[in-house]
């Protein structure tokens, strides 16, 4: 598959990392690519989530944020290296790792995963510290530590309002 080159970037694409990197093409949605990925996430997880019992939900929850953190690291390094881009905005496998990490250990249930995907959506966009700085990191890591990052901060504050406000 030829592209035209975007400084300096490969003239082939590798159509499986493409696919994975920009979430089976949500990446190219607009506007606000990154907020569509995540939504779809939050969707999709309450589609799975009512089906699985309590155990086995926080498991699964878990295997899934690392998995898709494990793989989304080596394709987003190939799509930005493709692309000639640091940080490509079509790349938005890293708010569904973000997002799923958000949303471990929280009941399937509207308001906490609303909760969870606002508290994600604004981590991710404000970037407080250190999460800018782990965007440094070099190729797929960058693009996906700090939202990785944002979904720990989201997941902490999830968890402190579940067990010391919410009850």
């Amino acid at each position: 598959m030829q592209v035209c080159l975007i400084n300096g970037a490969s003239p082939t694409r590798s159509r499986t990392s493409w696919l994975i990197a920009t979430f089976f093409g949500v990446g190219y949605w607009q506007p606000g690519s990154g907020t569509w990925a995540s939504a779809i996430t939050v969707f999709l997880w309450w589609a799975i989530g009512d089906y699985l019992a309590a155990p086995w939900l926080i498991l699964v929850a878990i295997a899934i944020s690392v998995l898709v953190t494990l793989i989304g690291i080596p394709r987003s390094t190939v799509v930005a290296r493709e692309s000639g881009i640091k940080d490509p905005g079509f790349v938005v496998i890293d708010e569904v790792a973000g997002q799923m990490i958000a949303l471990i250990a929280i009941p399937v249930n509207w308001k906490y995963m609303l909760a969870g995907f606002i508290l994600f959506r604004s981590f991710d966009i404000v970037k407080p510290f250190p999460l800018r700085r782990l965007e440094a990191l070099p190729g797929g890591t960058g693009i996906m530590m700090d939202d990785v990052g944002a979904g720990l901060y989201a997941l902490a504050l999830l968890q402190i309002w579940l067990h010391f406000i919410a009850r």
